[in-house]
């Protein structure tokens, strides 16, 4: 049976990626630093903060076919008002995490020669965007997928990215209503995704 580790598992975009593979047969290992609800498969309690952690932690969970880097952290704060323990919140979950689970995983992947990597961004990559750290997070998550993707090609691992666009989460719904508007504006069908 093969494996997904996917982050950000216990709610949103996370959780419906969880139960997708599930569905499929999937072992899933559903990481998050805080399950709301519903777990899918097997809980593991990891704040992904601690990237130093990340080595010790992929070495404990055995061989893992796709790794879904979806845990995301976003602050609706002013450009010139966010305090230096968000920025850094914001670097270390958005991007240092996810070319630590890379790097950690892709030696096993390198000598089976198959491997999956799912890289979720946004489409606030391609914009200025009004959160400006989560912005950035997400460009430089663009550049790690294809850097990755060119170094591990020739071994059989695909390395990808998809950036959605606004999706009914709780991150979602933690913005003013004064963008919410803004954003149904922009987007081509008027209404948000659901995170299926």
């Amino acid at each position: 049976m093969p494996t997904a580790l996917i982050t950000g598992a216990g709610r949103g975009i996370g959780l419906a990626t969880a139960r997708a593979f599930a569905d499929d047969g999937w072992r899933v290992l559903s990481l998050d630093k805080l399950f709301a609800g519903e777990i899918v498969g097997e809980r593991i309690d990891f704040d992904l903060r601690h990237r130093d952690a990340i080595p010790g932690l992929v070495a404990a969970l055995g061989e893992i076919d796709t790794l879904v880097n979806n845990a995301g952290v976003l602050y609706c704060e002013p450009y010139d008002s966010i305090p230096e323990e968000h920025r850094r919140e914001i670097l270390a979950v958005n991007l240092e995490a996810p070319a630590a689970l890379i790097e950690a995983l892709a030696p096993q992947m390198k000598n089976r020669r198959s491997g999956r990597i799912v890289n979720v961004g946004s489409v606030a990559a391609f914009t200025g965007h009004p959160d400006l750290w989560y912005g950035i997070t997400k460009a430089g998550l663009l550049n790690l997928t294809k850097s990755w993707a060119k170094e591990l090609g020739g071994y059989g691992v695909l390395v990808n990215a998809v950036a959605p666009g606004p999706t009914q989460t709780a991150m979602y719904d933690q913005l003013p209503e004064s963008r919410k508007e803004g954003v149904t504006r922009m987007v081509y069908s008027g209404r948000v995704c659901q995170p299926a």
